[in-house]
C-alpha cells in the first residue's frame, strides 16, 4: 500500500514538472519573438516619430524666423525710404515729421511709436509721437553711438527714457557735412505677440534672447530659471551655415525640454522655441502605451494558452500512460490465460483418457452381465442401470473435455464455411454450468437454414462467448434469461443476443465499444472484450450495434454479410 501511494506522488510530481516545462517552453518560444518584433517595432516607430517631430520644430522656428527677420526688414526699409526720400530739413519739421508718422500708422498700425530727428551730438531736434521728448539727449545711449558707427540700426529691447520697454530702428543720413539720425520706436506689445503667437501643443512657446542672454520679448512663462541655457544655445549656434539648432534638456523639476533655436538679425538675436518633452512625444508615449496594453493582453493569452495546452497535453499523456499499463496488464493477463489454457488442455487430455477406460469397462461389464450365472442376480437392474448411468456421464465428461480443449486452442485465424447455427449451440453449451449457478436460463431461437458463413471459427467463438458472458455478467446477482436469436435479414445474417439484465445507461452507450471502459469493478474486466467483438465484426465487413433500456432489455445485435454465391447453400451441421 505504502509502495503504491509512492508511486502515485511520485508520477503526480512527474506529471506537475512536465507541466510546468511544457507551459515555460511555451511561454518562452512565443512571448520571445513577439516582444523582439513589438520592441524593434517601437523603437523604429520612436526613432521615425522623433525625428518628425524635431524636423517640424525645426521647420516651425525657420519660417518664423524668416517672418520676424521679414518684420524688422520692413520696419528699417520704411525708415531708410524716409531718410532717403525727405531731406533733413522736412524732416526736422515736426509738423511734417508727425504727418510722416501718422502715414506708418496709417498704413502698418500702431507698429510706429514715434519717429525722432536726432543730430550727431545726441540731441533730438524733432520728434513726432506721444510722448513729450522733443530736446531728449540720447549721446550717451548706448545705441546711439552704434546707430553713428552704420548706415542703419536696429538695437535690442531697452527701457530708455520713457521707462518702458521698446527697441530702436535707426537709419543714418549726412547734411552738410554732418550725420543725422532718423529713428523710429517700434511698438514691444506688438513685435511681442508676433513671437508669443508662435504655439505649439498645451506647451510649445517662443521667445527672443540677445546675445547677453536678455529677453527681447516677452516669455510666456518665467523662463529666469533655464536661462543658463542660452548661452550654450548661442555657443552652439555660432555656424552661420547652422539654420535651427535642436536640442533636449532637464529643467530644474528633472523634465525634459526640447528647445529649438534659430539666429536672426544678422546673429545679433536668437530665437528659442521650447516645447515639454512629454507634450512634444504625446502620441509616442499613447503608441507606447497602446503597444503595451497589447503586449500585456498577447503575453496573458498566451499564458493562458501555455497553462490549457499543458494540462491538455498532460491529461493525455497521463491517459496514455494509463492505458500503457493497463495493456501491459492485459499482456501479463494473457500471459496467465494462456497459461490456464494450456494446463487446461493438459487436464482435459488427462481426464479424457481414464474417462474413455471408464467408458469401455462399463461396456465390458455390461456384456458380462448377460451371461447365465448372473441372470438369476436380484440386482440385475440396478447393476444396468447403474452402467447405463457411468456410460452416459462418461460421454458426458468426453464431451465437455472436447469442448474445452476447443476453446484452449490458440486462435485460428483461418477463414472456413462454418455453420453459425452449430456455433451458437455449442456456445450455450459451454456456458450452461456458469449460467445454472447464476440462476441465468438460455434460450435460443434459431432460424433453420441459414447459410453458411466465410469466417474465422475461433474469432466467431470469442465474439459470440465475450457477449453471452457480458449478459452472464451482468445477470448474475439477481438471474434472468438470455435469448439467442439468428435471422437471414435481407443480404445479411443477423444474431440476436438480448438478455434483462440491469441495462446500461445511456451516457455509457457510446462509449461501450472504446478500449479499456468498463464498468467492471477492479480486476474483474479489462474494457477490451467489447473493443475487440467490434474489430472483428468490423474487419469481416458487418456492423454491430446495442440497444438498451436502464432495468428493461439489453441487446447486441450483429450483422454479418453473406455473399450472394452462398445464400442458396445447403446448411452446414458442423462448425
Amino acid at each position: 500500500m505504502t509502495n503504491g501511494s509512492e508511486r502515485e506522488k511520485s508520477k503526480d510530481s512527474y506529471y506537475r514538472l512536465l507541466t510546468r516545462m511544457i507551459q515555460f517552453i511555451v511561454i518562452i518560444v512565443s512571448v520571445t519573438p513577439m516582444v523582439l518584433v513589438s520592441g524593434i517595432l517601437l523603437y523604429q516607430f520612436q526613432s521615425s516619430h522623433r525625428e518628425k517631430i524635431y524636423a517640424h520644430l525645426g521647420e516651425l522656428v525657420q519660417n518664423h524666423k524668416q517672418n520676424i527677420d521679414n518684420f524688422l526688414k520692413e520696419r528699417l526699409g520704411n525708415i531708410r525710404f524716409l531718410a532717403s526720400t525727405f531731406s533733413f530739413e522736412e524732416l526736422n519739421n515736426e509738423l511734417f515729421l508727425q504727418d510722416r508718422l501718422y502715414t506708418l500708422q496709417q498704413d502698418f498700425g500702431p507698429v510706429f511709436v514715434d519717429l525722432g530727428v536726432v543730430n550727431e551730438r545726441g540731441i533730438q531736434t524733432s520728434y513726432a509721437g506721444p510722448f513729450k521728448l522733443g530736446g531728449a539727449h540720447y549721446g550717451d545711449a548706448a545705441w546711439f553711438s552704434k546707430a553713428l558707427e552704420k548706415d542703419y540700426f536696429i538695437s535690442d529691447v531697452f527701457l530708455g527714457l520713457r521707462g518702458l520697454p521698446h527697441f530702436i530702428v535707426a537709419v543714418r543720413d549726412n547734411w552738410n557735412g554732418e550725420n543725422w539720425i532718423l529713428r523710429a520706436t517700434i511698438d514691444f506689445v506688438a513685435f511681442s505677440d508676433l513671437v508669443s503667437g508662435i504655439r505649439v501643443g498645451e506647451t510649445g512657446f517662443a521667445f527672443i534672447v540677445n546675445r547677453a542672454g536678455e529677453f527681447q520679448t516677452k516669455p510666456l512663462r518665467d523662463q529666469v530659471a533655464a536661462k543658463t541655457l542660452y548661452p550654450e544655445l548661442i555657443a552652439e549656434g555660432t555656424d552661420p551655415g547652422q539654420k535651427v539648432r535642436i536640442m533636449e534638456r532637464q529643467d530644474e523639476s528633472a523634465s525634459n525640454v526640447i528647445y529649438a533655436a534659430s539666429f536672426l538679425k544678422e546673429s545679433e538675436w536668437l530665437l528659442v522655441f521650447q516645447q515639454n518633452a512629454s507634450d512634444a512625444f504625446r502620441d509616442l508615449s499613447r503608441a507606447r502605451w497602446v503597444a503595451i496594453v497589447i503586449l500585456l493582453l498577447g503575453g496573458l493569452g498566451i499564458v493562458s494558452m501555455a497553462l490549457i495546452l499543458s494540462r491538455r497535453i498532460v491529461s493525455r499523456i497521463a491517459k496514455s500512460d494509463r492505458e500503457k499499463e493497463m495493456m501491459d496488464e492485459q499482456i501479463v493477463e494473457t500471459g496467465k490465460l494462456a497459461s490456464v489454457g494450456e494446463l487446461a488442455a493438459g487436464i482435459a487430455h488427462e481426464i479424457n483418457n481414464p474417462v474413455a477406460i471408464m467408458v469401455e469397462e462399463a461396456g465390458w461389464i455390461e456384456d458380462l452381465l448377460e451371461e447365465e450365472e448372473f441372470h438369476e442376480s436380484k440386482n440385475l437392474e440396478e447393476f444396468k442401470r447403474a452402467l447405463k448411468q457411468i456410460n452416459t456421464q462418461g460421454k458426458r465428461c468426453k464431451q465437455i473435455t472436447y469442448k474445452l480443449l476447443s476453446f484452449a486452442r490458440k486462435t485460428d485465424p483461418r477463414v472456413t464455411e462454418i455453420s453459425l447455427n452449430a456455433l451458437l449451440e455449442e456456445i450455450v453449451a459451454l456456458s450452461s454450468q456458469r449460467a445454472k449457478f447464476a440462476n441465468v436460463v438460455v434460450n435460443t431461437d434459431l432460424q433453420e437454414d441459414l447459410p453458411p458463413v466465410k469466417v474465422s471459427s475461433s474469432e466467431m467463438q470469442q465474439v459470440f462467448l465475450n457477449l453471452v458472458n457480458n449478459s452472464l455478467d451482468a445477470m448474475e446477482k439477481r438471474g434472468g434469461v438470455i435469448t439467442i436469436k439468428s435471422r437471414m435479414r435481407g443480404d445479411d445474417l443477423m444474431v440476436e443476443v438480448t438478455d434483462n439484465g440491469p441495462g446500461i445507461p445511456k451516457a455509457n452507450l457510446s462509449r461501450i465499444f472504446d478500449p479499456f471502459f468498463t464498468t467492471k469493478p477492479v480486476g474483474k474486466g479489462t474494457g477490451l472484450g467489447l473493443s475487440i467483438v467490434y474489430g472483428i465484426i468490423n474487419k469481416l465487413g458487418g456492423t454491430i450495434e446495442v440497444h438498451s433500456v436502464v432495468d428493461g432489455e439489453t441487446t447486441f445485435r450483429v450483422k454479418l454479410p453473406v455473399p450472394k454465391d452462398a445464400r442458396r447453400k445447403p446448411l452446414l451441421t458442423t462448425a
